[in-house]
């Protein structure tokens, strides 16, 4: 087990950020996690893990042990004449990951596709896009303990997943290890393809079958066209969860802002675009010194040449007050700070 001192974590986090961490250590296999949660160092010192680094923002350095997981495989367990199971290592990148299963023609991720970020941070987000959750494929997650040491397995419904959030994100926070998720995909794909523009899309593509390559595509080139590429920009994706409000508080607001855009869901709430909100306010676009809102994509905040992520944070915080004072709706970061 090769520990970094004093390690600079620029290379490990989306928003390009150089804080750095008293320890560094890689997990290659369970068993080198094993020796390292019964180590003297481990006890000793508070611990963060890492995937992709796509969901953090650091505004400090981190003043004990930086865990990378790296853990690495793609196995499928069985299958039958509709479906395959497949497991999948915690450390395998998310989006090479949704490119292997589409070559197999395996469905059900291709909506999810350039989300960055690993496998086992799927489901501690409950990664979603497009009109698709990863919730809706998950069997269950596979993961250590980090207090007794032992594997446990949480079901899907165990891992109580809600939009953007889980077990993972909430109460066991910090408490396990993800080493592999298991997803039941499909053989016989039913396209979602009515969420977004992904149908526009398809049509200036000139799509006239459709096929698991081609909405990844549409996907990619939305995405592409839209947000920034993390690496030419420091960025995390969106920032800020799209909020849900009720019946009567979008009534409310739909009078007073007859444009809003709006989405019904299953619960008879209605869940807002926040990046709309936060244009609204006149964010788009607003740079700082070294930092600001994408010029594309007000849900985005940008890293231009920080090396600190606190003027990030602050940002953050002046965007909410505004949201707050103009619509009366509290937004929700997405990203972890620490």
């Amino acid at each position: 087990m090769h520990i970094e001192t004093n390690a600079s974590l620029k290379a490990y986090n989306t928003f390009g950020l150089n804080a750095k961490c008293k320890y560094l250590i890689k997990i290659h296999s369970t068993d080198s996690l094993q020796e390292l949660i019964q180590s003297k160092l481990y006890k000793e010192n508070p611990h963060l893990i890492l995937g992709g680094g796509s969901n953090v923002l650091f505004t400090k350095d981190f003043n004990g042990i930086v865990i990378i997981n790296e853990l690495s495989g793609i196995e499928k367990t069985s299958e039958n004449d509709e479906t395959v199971n497949i497991n999948a290592a915690a450390g395998e990148n998310w989006h090479q990951f949704v490119l292997h299963c589409i070559e197999n023609n395996w469905a059900g991720i291709e909506n999810l596709s350039l989300i960055p970020g690993t496998v086992g941070a799927a489901p501690m987000q409950n990664i979603g896009a497009y009109g698709v959750e990863v919730k809706d494929v998950i069997t269950k997650v596979n993961a250590i303990n980090l207090e007794t040491g032992e594997m446990e397995q949480f079901s899907n419904d165990e891992c109580r997943f809600g939009y953007r959030t889980s077990i993972f994100k909430t109460s066991h926070k910090n408490k396990y290890f993800i080493t592999s998720v298991d997803f039941t995909l499909s053989k016989k794909p039913h396209f979602n393809t009515s969420y977004g523009a992904i149908r526009q899309k398809l049509d200036e593509m000139g799509v006239k079958e459709l096929s698991l390559k081609a909405v990844s595509d549409a996907v990619i080139a939305i995405r592409t066209e839209k947000l920034p590429n993390p690496e030419e920009i420091g960025n995390a994706g969106s920032f800020f969860k799209n909020p849900t409000v009720s019946q009567e508080t979008f009534a409310r607001l739909k009078k007073n802002f007859p444009d809003i855009p709006n989405y019904p869901q299953p619960d008879n709430k209605v869940k807002l675009a926040a990046g709309w909100l936060i244009e609204q306010c006149g964010w788009k676009g607003k740079t700082f010194d070294g930092y600001g809102v994408h010029k594309n994509q007000a849900l985005v905040l940008v890293n231009y040449s920080l090396e600190n992520g606190q003027p990030i944070y602050d940002l953050s915080e002046k965007i909410i007050e505004s949201v707050q004072n103009k619509f009366g709706i509290t937004l929700e970061r997405e990203v972890n700070v620490y």
